[in-house]
Protein backbone atom coordinates (compact mmCIF):
# COMPACT_ATOMS: atom_id res chain seq x y z
CA UNK A 1 0.00 0.00 0.00
CA UNK A 2 1.63 3.27 -1.17
CA UNK A 3 1.66 6.53 1.55
CA UNK A 4 -0.44 9.18 -0.19
CA UNK A 5 1.57 11.98 -1.39
CA UNK A 6 0.54 15.29 -0.04
CA UNK A 7 -0.93 17.47 -2.06
CA UNK A 8 1.38 20.61 -3.26
CA UNK A 9 -0.96 22.98 -4.93
CA UNK A 10 1.66 26.29 -5.00
CA UNK A 11 4.20 24.48 -2.49
CA UNK A 12 7.28 24.36 -3.93
CA UNK A 13 8.80 21.30 -5.16
CA UNK A 14 10.61 19.21 -2.71
CA UNK A 15 14.39 19.38 -3.07
CA UNK A 16 16.18 18.40 -0.34
CA UNK A 17 18.63 15.98 -1.85
CA UNK A 18 16.83 12.86 -1.81
CA UNK A 19 15.04 11.76 -5.03
CA UNK A 20 10.94 11.60 -5.44
CA UNK A 21 10.84 7.54 -5.73
CA UNK A 22 13.30 7.21 -2.89
CA UNK A 23 10.97 9.53 -0.23
CA UNK A 24 8.51 7.40 -1.52
CA UNK A 25 10.09 3.88 -0.29
CA UNK A 26 10.96 6.18 2.85
CA UNK A 27 7.79 7.09 4.11
CA UNK A 28 5.71 3.60 3.30
CA UNK A 29 8.71 2.38 5.59
CA UNK A 30 8.02 4.70 8.10
CA UNK A 31 4.55 4.19 8.16
CA UNK A 32 4.87 0.63 8.72
CA UNK A 33 6.92 1.28 11.48
CA UNK A 34 4.14 3.87 12.55
CA UNK A 35 1.74 1.63 12.13
CA UNK A 36 3.40 -1.31 14.43
CA UNK A 37 4.38 1.42 16.87
CA UNK A 38 0.59 2.60 17.01
CA UNK A 39 -0.31 -1.44 17.45
CA UNK A 40 2.14 -2.09 20.00
CA UNK A 41 0.91 1.56 22.04
CA UNK A 42 -2.80 -0.10 22.07
CA UNK A 43 -1.90 -3.25 23.30
CA UNK A 44 0.58 -2.12 25.89
CA UNK A 45 -1.86 0.62 26.89
CA UNK A 46 -4.46 -2.23 26.96
CA UNK A 47 -2.33 -4.97 29.30
CA UNK A 48 -1.61 -1.84 31.49
CA UNK A 49 -5.27 -1.26 32.46
CA UNK A 50 -6.29 -5.08 32.64
CA UNK A 51 -2.73 -6.27 34.35
CA UNK A 52 -4.04 -9.29 37.17
CA UNK A 53 -1.85 -10.86 39.72
CA UNK A 54 1.01 -11.22 42.10
CA UNK A 55 2.94 -8.77 39.77
CA UNK A 56 0.38 -6.48 39.09
CA UNK A 57 2.61 -3.31 40.52
CA UNK A 58 5.62 -4.35 38.79
CA UNK A 59 3.94 -4.63 35.89
CA UNK A 60 0.76 -2.18 35.65
CA UNK A 61 3.88 0.48 36.41
CA UNK A 62 6.38 -1.08 33.75
CA UNK A 63 3.66 -1.22 31.11
CA UNK A 64 2.49 2.75 31.34
CA UNK A 65 6.72 4.05 31.10
CA UNK A 66 6.09 1.37 28.05
CA UNK A 67 2.73 3.01 26.36
CA UNK A 68 4.34 6.43 27.66
CA UNK A 69 7.49 6.06 25.74
CA UNK A 70 5.50 4.82 22.52
CA UNK A 71 2.87 7.53 22.72
CA UNK A 72 5.73 10.31 22.47
CA UNK A 73 7.61 8.18 19.57
CA UNK A 74 4.26 8.04 17.25
CA UNK A 75 4.31 12.29 16.71
CA UNK A 76 7.96 11.80 15.81
CA UNK A 77 7.87 8.74 13.14
CA UNK A 78 4.97 10.82 11.74
CA UNK A 79 6.20 13.98 11.60
CA UNK A 80 9.07 12.38 9.36
CA UNK A 81 6.39 10.89 7.28
CA UNK A 82 5.39 14.75 6.46
CA UNK A 83 8.65 16.47 6.14
CA UNK A 84 9.47 13.55 3.48
CA UNK A 85 6.05 15.18 1.82
CA UNK A 86 3.84 12.01 2.20
CA UNK A 87 0.46 12.19 4.99
CA UNK A 88 1.16 9.95 7.78
CA UNK A 89 -1.71 6.73 7.86
CA UNK A 90 -4.06 8.04 10.93
CA UNK A 91 -7.27 5.83 10.73
CA UNK A 92 -7.65 2.12 12.39
CA UNK A 93 -7.84 0.92 8.98
CA UNK A 94 -5.12 2.65 7.09
CA UNK A 95 -3.00 1.32 10.51
CA UNK A 96 -4.52 -2.01 10.92
CA UNK A 97 -3.73 -2.85 6.85
CA UNK A 98 -0.16 -1.64 7.29
CA UNK A 99 0.52 -3.65 11.32
CA UNK A 100 2.54 -6.85 11.27
CA UNK A 101 1.41 -7.29 14.70
CA UNK A 102 -1.89 -9.04 15.55
CA UNK A 103 -4.29 -7.46 17.85
CA UNK A 104 -4.72 -10.13 21.02
CA UNK A 105 -8.45 -11.08 21.67
CA UNK A 106 -9.57 -11.01 25.61
CA UNK A 107 -7.76 -10.34 28.40
CA UNK A 108 -4.49 -13.04 29.13
CA UNK A 109 -3.19 -13.76 32.15
CA UNK A 110 0.14 -11.46 33.21
CA UNK A 111 2.99 -13.33 32.20
CA UNK A 112 1.11 -13.93 28.56
CA UNK A 113 0.89 -10.12 28.03
CA UNK A 114 5.06 -10.25 28.46
CA UNK A 115 5.49 -12.53 26.04
CA UNK A 116 3.05 -10.91 23.29
CA UNK A 117 5.31 -7.49 24.25
CA UNK A 118 8.11 -9.22 23.70
CA UNK A 119 7.10 -10.41 20.36
CA UNK A 120 5.17 -6.81 19.74
CA UNK A 121 8.98 -4.87 20.20
CA UNK A 122 10.90 -7.61 18.22
CA UNK A 123 8.07 -7.34 15.58
CA UNK A 124 8.49 -2.90 15.33
CA UNK A 125 12.14 -3.67 15.26
CA UNK A 126 12.49 -6.03 12.64
CA UNK A 127 9.94 -3.76 10.70
CA UNK A 128 12.25 -0.27 11.53
CA UNK A 129 15.42 -2.42 10.36
CA UNK A 130 13.35 -3.09 6.73
CA UNK A 131 12.55 0.44 6.66
CA UNK A 132 15.93 1.59 7.52
CA UNK A 133 17.42 0.14 4.08
CA UNK A 134 15.88 2.40 1.92
CA UNK A 135 16.83 5.34 3.56
CA UNK A 136 20.62 4.19 3.96
CA UNK A 137 20.56 3.95 0.49
CA UNK A 138 19.13 7.21 -0.59
CA UNK A 139 21.68 8.76 2.13
CA UNK A 140 18.60 9.74 4.54
CA UNK A 141 20.30 10.21 7.67
CA UNK A 142 17.74 11.73 9.64
CA UNK A 143 15.31 8.89 9.24
CA UNK A 144 18.23 6.43 9.57
CA UNK A 145 18.89 8.17 13.41
CA UNK A 146 14.91 8.28 13.76
CA UNK A 147 15.00 4.34 12.79
CA UNK A 148 18.43 3.62 15.32
CA UNK A 149 16.56 5.38 18.10
CA UNK A 150 13.15 3.21 17.79
CA UNK A 151 16.04 0.41 17.62
CA UNK A 152 17.59 0.78 20.35
CA UNK A 153 14.44 1.15 22.36
CA UNK A 154 12.44 -1.66 21.15
CA UNK A 155 15.54 -4.31 21.64
CA UNK A 156 15.73 -2.78 24.99
CA UNK A 157 12.53 -3.25 26.10
CA UNK A 158 12.00 -6.37 24.37
CA UNK A 159 15.55 -7.64 26.45
CA UNK A 160 13.52 -6.11 29.93
CA UNK A 161 10.82 -7.92 28.89
CA UNK A 162 12.10 -11.25 28.34
CA UNK A 163 14.12 -10.85 31.63
CA UNK A 164 10.91 -11.34 33.55
CA UNK A 165 9.94 -14.64 31.85
CA UNK A 166 13.15 -16.85 33.02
Amino acid sequence: MATKKAKTGDAPVIDMGIGAKDREKIANGLSRVLADSYTLYLKTHSFHWNVEGPMFNTLHEMFMVQYTELWNALDLIAERIRSLGYYAPGTYAELGKLSSIEETEGVPEAMAMVRLLVKGHESVARTAREAFKPAEKAGDQATADLLTQRLQVHEKTAWMLRSLLK
